[in-house]
């Protein structure tokens, strides 16, 4: 699923990370870890991804990034509210200055008229500035969903350094 060009991408990202001198975290549900690993699959990136945390389900977006549910349970978890508040609590609770959250419908069920599959909502927020929110209808299959919301994800950390 980590393809070369994923690869290629995640560390020219960590040496920018490097030179500005931040530390990154992430929070991820559809992707289940997968931007992590696609940081963490280059040798040396422990000086730059402080933690990923893997919020599949709602709960784990309460516990472990601050996710209040009542915003779960106002907007859904594929959001924009909980998108942000997901890469939000994702700073503030590491020592990263930057945090991407991605949340969405991978399928191949589990869409609607108003979330299809494919839908993802992006955030990626700075400790020292405003968070960013964006959201994209991917195609294909659950794995191209994936991929393209890992892609994705790391073009957003790096249109915010």
């Amino acid at each position: 699923m980590i393809d070369n060009a994923i690869l290629a991408t995640a560390e020219a990202l960590l040496q920018r990370c490097r030179d500005a001198k931040l530390m990154l975290a992430t929070a991820e549900s559809c992707t289940g870890g997968l931007i992590a690993a696609s940081l963490t699959a280059i040798a040396g990136s422990s000086d730059v991804v402080d933690r990923g945390f893997v919020t599949y389900s709602n709960e784990a977006k309460h516990d472990l990034v601050g996710v209040d549910m009542a915003l779960i349970a106002a907007h859904g978890a594929v959001s924009e509210p909980v998108a942000r508040a997901m890469a939000e609590g994702a700073v503030a609770r590491s020592r990263a200055g930057i945090a991407v959250s991605v949340t969405g419908v991978a399928g191949p069920g589990g869409g609607s008229v108003e979330k299809p599959v494919g839908l993802v909502w992006f955030g990626c927020a700075r400790r020292d500035g405003p968070t960013v929110t964006v959201s994209h209808i991917f195609p294909g299959s659950r794995t191209d969903i994936r991929r393209a919301t890992v892609a994705e994800a790391l073009r957003l950390i790096g249109a915010a350094i």
